[in-house]
């Protein structure tokens, strides 16, 4: 469920991001598609926008696409950090307890 959340969010913005530079600019579906793509991944936009409402969209949505890929990435493999981490941090543990007991054994 996580990995479809996470797709549809991304869609979602990107759609969004489209229908509006269509609008705004008058940039076929397709080139708004690599317009939103650019954007969203954080390689900076292929296009600059010539219209006052296309500069402002575009500005406004790139903080919130950009929000929305790392947003999605993370709800999805949060699970998988969390739990190196906690791994992480038992091995941690173990190996001071280890240190713990030589240094009280004197060795």
């Amino acid at each position: 469920m996580r990995a479809i959340y996470s797709l549809v969010a991304i869609v979602l913005v990107v759609a969004v991001g489209m229908v509006g530079m269509h609008t705004f600019e008058g940039l076929s579906y397709l080139d708004s598609f690599y317009f939103m793509a650019m954007l969203a991944t954080g390689e900076g936009p292929a296009y600059t926008p010539v219209t006052v409402g296309g500069k402002l969209f575009a500005g406004i949505l790139s903080f919130v696409a950009v929000g929305t890929v790392i947003t999605a990435v993370l709800f999805l493999f949060g699970p998988f950090f969390g739990s190196v981490i906690r791994l992480g941090l038992e091995r941690v543990e173990e190996e001071a307890e280890k240190e713990k007991e030589k240094i009280e054994k004197g060795d």
